[in-house]
């Protein structure tokens, strides 16, 4: 049962591994930091914050959001700590409200992994704070307990952290605000109401990022990611951070720039001249809703407007199915509380009175869930009818595999905003899927899982039959990124250790787009770890002095991609580490890992594996309500974006690329 703490309630924790879930209904930035015996931080390294989301044993969220999960290991916390204080504060940036009494009270739980509440808190009674220690978790006689604190400061996070007894707490109260507000022009802003008659359009936003990281908009949301689906998100997110340019195609994150206001255009798409108005729809029936538009959001270009599109769906039925969640969950308490009072009164257990009662309560609560399915209903008639004029619209990287823009494909002059990594839908929402969309350049690997044997319909698949799907959905997925890139701007190699992959690879390898035959046994594991981590570090030292044209001659400055099947077959301690050491540092040098795995096989790994299962974000072969938004929690079922049985179309795109690929060498 949950304890439902008040301020200044404490509740023993039977549990180390615990997720601090937030709900403030605006977004808040989350910060948690560690305290000693007398609940002093004693320095930048005890605090998790946007800026630096992890420490040992902490890991928040990099952005501000309405809705936050802080993951919390306790046996991670050294003998020094004993406090882990969860923090909250409103951005000092982005429009929004500046204290604590003008939102709705911020409501906080400490749950388990599973996500089952231990204890939970409403902080209520704040008015001028803008910042508030939240709850913390405090050790008292080797036992560790969570206290409602709800203390508001009104000088936001620098009086709370000087309070803490942080020297620096001026300047990473600074450093906090200044990684939320790169965030808040990177994110997708607050969504507007939603206007009368059904008028489904947007107000102008910044590029939206996806479900599959945790963060403040599905990413890749949920968003996913979340998001970020997230996590994160729970999500991929937009750029995190200057781009370098060994490779040729990145560019600075234009959020990263200081004075004036932020250029939200795509690197390498800004112009001189102010976007094109996006097309408007037909006149609208009187007492019906607007005709949807392929390309109706704001962006500099058709693209960015699509991808903007897509997202602001994906945003509006995250919206609509919470809301509609929302008023069945109020409609069945309010049905419970008039059968517990019908049952209570001694009269009207007599007669029919109680009956009655009871089919009265019944009758209203299915009259509330039909006037909110009704509701539900009618957006998502509107949905559909938007997606049908959108899918046909999106260009090859966005599109489906079975979609004619890929007959018309062309190997592409520059890299797109981001990639189709597959669909996702909701259960009460069957009829409408919204893409997955992920920035590029990648920020980080993927982990496509060979050992899940249950879809989320029910169905079963053995695990041959699991190994081969992932197999051919990691090709898929490699397939969109080399088709996707220019010319000789994209690498995928290939560790298949047993060749246990050779059919799902036939594509990769017949067309020759691959930069070398996958490598097998002991030997071909070491080779291509090795190749790639020296590259890694190569680049690393050009970039940290100052000179990325310092790199050897006839060095490949492409993006990598490194596929890995049948891990952990053929890998020792060393391999593992050198994995880990490609998924923390390559993403950022433009090296990208695709892992093919069961994570129970690999589990006899350990504390090596977990911070590399962490890192990537997990994709299944077969459908599964595995990915989170950030926003409102929903677990979103991810579709892999598998090529239709029988298509030619995997093998007429990648023969353009080899061929593209065979000029460019020249």
């Amino acid at each position: 049962m949950t304890a439902e703490l008040v301020r200044g309630q404490n509740h023993p924790l039977s549990q180390s591994r615990l997720e601090i879930r937030i709900s403030a209904g605006t977004p808040v930035v989350a910060v948690a930091a560690l305290g000693d015996e007398n609940g002093r931080i004693h320095g930048v390294e005890w605090v998790a914050h946007p800026g630096a989301p992890t420490q040992p044993g902490l890991e928040v969220s990099r952005q501000a959001a309405a809705d936050h999960r802080l993951a919390v290991d306790l046996d991670a916390m050294t003998d020094a700590v004993h406090r882990v204080s969860a923090l909250l504060a409103l951005p000092t940036s982005g429009g929004g409200p500046v204290r604590f009494g003008a939102v709705a009270a911020p409501f906080v739980a400490v749950t388990g992994l599973d996500g089952s509440e231990i204890a939970s808190y409403t902080i209520t009674g704040l008015e001028a704070e803008s910042a508030v220690v939240a709850l913390e978790l405090y050790r008292r006689q080797g036992a560790w307990k969570v206290r409602a604190v709800g203390q508001g400061y009104a000088g936001g996070l620098a009086d709370l952290l000087t309070d803490q007894g942080l020297p620096e707490a001026v300047q990473l109260a600074g450093t906090i605000n200044e990684a939320v507000a790169r965030g808040l022009a990177r994110s997708v802003q607050a969504p507007p109401p939603r206007p009368a008659d059904g008028d489904r359009s947007r107000q102008p936003a910044a590029p939206a990022v996806g479900p599959d990281q945790g963060g403040t908009a599905p990413q890749g949301a949920p968003g996913p990611v979340p998001p970020s689906y997230g996590g994160q998100p729970a999500g991929g997110p937009g750029q995190t951070g200057p781009q370098p340019s060994y490779g040729g195609t990145g560019a600075a994150d234009p959020s990263a720039t200081t004075g004036g206001p932020i250029d939200y255009s795509h690197p390498g798409r800004r112009n001189s001249a102010p976007p094109p108005p996006p097309p408007t729809a037909p006149p609208a029936q009187p007492g019906q809703p607007a005709q949807p538009v392929a390309g109706d959001a704001t962006g500099w270009s058709m693209e960015e407007r699509l991808y903007n599109q897509v997202w602001g769906m994906f945003e509006d039925l995250a919206r609509t199915t919470a809301a509609y969640r929302s008023a069945v969950d109020f409609a069945e308490s309010r049905m419970d509380k008039e059968l517990e009072q019908a049952l209570s009164d001694p009269r009207s257990r007599i007669g029919g009175q109680g009956d009655a009662a009871r089919e009265a309560a019944r009758a209203r609560h299915a009259h509330l869930v039909d006037q909110a399915r009704e509701v539900l209903d009618r957006d998502l008639a509107q949905l559909v009818a938007e997606a049908d004029v959108v899918e046909p619209a999106l260009p090859p990287a966005f599109a489906r595999w079975d979609s004619p823009a890929w007959h018309a494909y062309r190997v592409p002059m520059e890299i797109p905003m981001a990639l189709r990594l597959g669909d996702l839908r909701l259960p009460e929402a069957d009829r409408i899927s919204i893409p997955m969309l992920l920035r590029l350049p990648l920020e980080r690997g993927l982990w496509i899982d060979s050992g899940r044997a249950d879809s989320v319909d029910g169905s079963f698949t053995d695990s041959h039959d699991m190994r081969r799907l992932a197999m051919e959905t990691a090709v898929a997925h490699a397939a969109r990124l080399l088709a996707v890139y220019p010319a000789g701007e994209f690498t995928v190699h290939v560790i298949d250790p047993a060749g246990s992959g050779a059919q799902p690879l036939a594509p990769l390898t017949r067309t020759g787009v691959l930069a070398a035959p996958p490598a097998q046994g002991a030997a071909g594991v070491t080779e291509v770890l090795g190749r790639l981590t020296q590259r890694v570090d190569l680049v690393q030292m050009a970039l940290r002095g100052g000179a990325p044209d310092a790199l050897p001659p006839g060095f490949d400055t492409s993006q990598q991609l490194l596929i890995v099947n049948d891990f952990p077959h053929g890998f020792d301690d060393r391999a593992v580490n050198q994995l880990r050491y490609l998924a923390d540092e390559g993403p950022s040098v433009g090296v990208h890992l695709m892992m093919v795995a069961d994570r129970e096989e690999s589990a006899g790994y350990g504390p090596l594996l977990d911070p590399l299962w962490r890192s990537l974000l997990r994709l299944t072969p077969v459908p599964d309500d595995h990915l989170a938004d950030p926003w409102v929690g929903h677990a979103w079922t991810y579709e892999p974006p598998l090529v239709p049985p029988g298509s030619q179309v995997l093998h007429q795109v990648l023969t353009q690329v080899a061929a593209a690929r065979r000029s460019w060498d020249r």
